[in-house]
């Protein structure tokens, strides 16, 4: 664990943190534990002191592993880098996942189409809780706000629908078939919703820097969601 990562001053980069020999080199998936304790150690130091300020040799004494093994895991520290917010949105993926099912799936409590806004609230409470209280997902956010300019394939991931929105949109989809809603384009719905509840969530948090309170969140959602509802309701005509 990395300790006063807010006042410690960042580690030098090392002027080997790019072998010059990694190029098309063979990588090793090696220890499962020593892959999670480089993995870990890279997130904190990277979200502590940047990419730039963070040297290969520090997330190795951090992992307790050899610089070596670093390589031999990862090949460079940009492939690390990457690597970390890859795993970090693998697991708010799946996070998301469990809550859409839980919230909006088949064997949800849904009710009648008039009763939509209840389970949608119930989903938005439930998203809204865990992305302003997910100390690791406000970090990885504001971490990939900071080094999107430097890595264009962190850019290239935010354009077009990302795994979230796409899963959103299919259940908006199926309610849109049941009848509970008017959707014409789920896709641009999805986008909507996460405009409405999630973001706006995001905003109040300052992506988890200020703390909101339960009463806070649910108000944000019932908010977002009637406004969602005045465009797609299931009474609204679908052009």
């Amino acid at each position: 664990m990395v300790t006063n990562a807010r006042s410690a001053p960042p580690p030098a980069a090392a002027a080997g943190d790019r072998p010059a020999s990694g190029a098309g080199k063979r990588l090793r998936q090696g220890s499962p534990k020593k892959r999670a304790a480089i993995a870990r150690a890279a997130f904190e130091l990277f979200v502590a002191h940047g990419v730039a300020g963070t040297s290969v040799d520090a997330v190795a004494a951090e992992a307790g592993v050899s610089k070596r093994t670093v390589y031999d895991y990862y090949g460079s520290k940009e492939r690390l880098f990457l690597s970390v917010i890859e795993d970090a949105e693998e697991a708010y993926a799946e996070q998301f996942s469990e809550i859409l099912d839980r919230t909006l799936g088949e064997d949800s409590a849904l009710g009648e189409a008039d009763d939509i806004e209840a389970p949608l609230v119930r989903f938005g409470c439930e998203l809204g809780t865990t992305v302003a209280r997910s100390v690791g997902r406000a970090a990885a956010i504001r971490l990939v706000i900071t080094e999107a300019p430097h890595f264009p394939a962190l850019l290239d991931r935010w354009r077009g629908p990302g795994i979230e929105q796409r899963a959103l949109a299919e259940r908006l989809g199926e309610l849109a078939e049941r009848g509970a809603l008017a959707v014409p384009d789920p896709v641009e719905a999805a986008a909507h919703f996460g405009a409405l509840v999630t973001s706006s969530v995001n905003h109040r948090s300052l992506f988890g820097v200020v703390p909101v309170g339960d009463a806070e969140i649910e108000r944000i959602v019932v908010s977002g969601v009637r406004a969602f509802l005045r465009a797609y309701g299931p009474h609204r005509p679908v052009s």
